[in-house]
């Protein structure tokens, strides 16, 4: 199928180090790289972890994997664009809402949650028979607990790992 891009998506789920998987996962990991190293067609391969540690460090060096980047949870700005986004994509204008707001209002979300929250305000708008409206979407994102907020150490932990060893994306 080449030239193509391979997208592994959450890699680290099934190229996992662990003993409890009759080393299944080891198997796979090693026909990975023999593949990485024998193939010769133009094949660029990106892969997403959500947690880089559980990845194993010969799939890690250069030549396999030659650039290793981090995204972290969106700014301001770009919170305000996946807000723009998903009220859009569900037939909403935008303009009706203070974008700055909720921008401010969800911060240290991923997009995902505020995904969600757009959704949770939607049902709550719907059950009462009316127009969703902002102070809808700021209450989904106050009841919502962030991955942020619950995963505080292990996000952070991986912010300062990433800081000195990747490219910031």
């Amino acid at each position: 199928m080449a030239p193509c891009v391979l997208w592994m998506d959450e890699i680290e789920k099934g190229l996992a180090t662990g003993q409890s998987d009759n080393a299944t996962s080891q198997r796979v990991l090693g026909t990975l790289l023999t593949w990485m190293a024998e193939n010769q067609n133009s094949v660029f391969i990106v892969a997403t972890s959500n947690d880089i540690t559980g990845l194993p460090p010969e799939l890690m060096r250069k030549g396999r994997l030659d650039e290793i980047f981090f995204v972290d949870l969106p700014t301001p700005e770009i919170r305000k664009e996946i807000f723009r986004i998903h009220l859009s994509k569900r037939d909403l204008n935008p303009d009706d809402f203070d974008l700055e707001e909720l921008a401010q209002k969800s911060d240290e979300f991923t997009g995902a949650e505020i995904e969600e929250a757009i959704v949770s305000a939607r049902y709550l708008a719907a059950a009462r028979e009316d127009n969703i409206a902002q102070a809808d979407i700021i209450g989904a994102l106050e009841r919502t607990y962030p991955i942020s907020v619950l995963r505080a150490e292990s996000i952070e932990s991986l912010r300062t790992w990433a800081q000195d060893r990747t490219v910031p994306a």
